[in-house]
């Protein structure tokens, strides 16, 4: 059921989830820090000792401190809630309007599949919060290896010249990833995603729910330029296309 609710859904749950604890822990409930802190070190020191029954307690009694710690958190309610909800809507949806599902065809010869994806290194750093995007005037390319929290990220490889062979590595939490290929550069993309939809050409994943899935160019093996895409997702979309 959950997916069929559109992504930005999934993402507002999130950031609000984020914003709720944020506030809880720094400004409504500090000491909870220092509490979450102490029960984190205990599971950490009975990890390491577990062969023995002192580590055992340790573990175990900070595994339960933990759990009735983070289940009276406002934040986590809130996220449980509105899961709940979603879940109670799409099946009165469901009871109203029933899905007819076609077959979908994924699993065609991967050299028929026509264009997927490359990868950069620091025109990117690392960003907890915000949009980032590559230049719109010639830049030089430097292969991509970056993590982000929130914000959308766009890489357009229609202004840098390639060289042989580039990497794009983005693993994000919550945002959409666009990246624009030139015509002449083969491409392989592999993509995982929590929640969220895919658009790497002309092939669409309308909805994905703790999924992966790998793309490349007929000629990828062979053919340069070339450049590898590794994405991963919590929440968000992906797009590739030509450009």
């Amino acid at each position: 059921m959950l997916r069929q609710h559109p992504t930005n859904t999934y993402n507002w749950i999130f950031i609000i989830g984020i914003v709720l604890l944020f506030l809880e822990l720094f400004l409504l409930k500090p000491g909870l820090i220092f509490g979450i802190a102490f029960l984190s070190f205990l599971v950490y020191i009975g990890w390491r000792s577990y062969q023995n029954m002192v580590g055992k307690v340790f573990f175990w009694v900070g595994v339960i401190g933990l759990f009735f710690t983070l289940i009276n958190l406002i934040a986590l309610r809130f996220i449980i809630a509105a899961v709940l909800v979603m879940f109670f809507v799409n099946y009165q949806k469901t009871k109203k309007n029933p899905d007819y599902i076609s077959l979908e065809i994924m699993d065609e010869d991967i050299n028929s599949l026509p264009e997927p994806l490359v990868k950069v290194e620091s025109l990117f750093s690392s960003k907890l919060f915000g949009d980032q995007k590559t230049s719109e005037t010639p830049y030089q390319w430097r292969d991509v290896n970056i993590h982000g929290g929130i914000g959308d990220r766009v890489i357009d490889l229609s202004n840098t010249v390639l060289p042989e062979e580039a990497v794009i590595s983005v693993r994000h939490l919550i945002g959409n990833i666009k990246v624009y290929v030139p015509y002449e550069v083969e491409v392989h993309v592999h993509h995982s995603s929590v929640f969220g939809r895919a658009s790497v050409f002309h092939k669409k994943h309308v909805s994905l729910f703790n999924q992966s899935f790998t793309y490349q160019t007929e000629n990828f093996p062979n053919g340069k330029p070339r450049v590898k895409i590794f994405t991963s997702l919590l929440s968000g979309d992906i797009e590739v296309k030509r450009i």
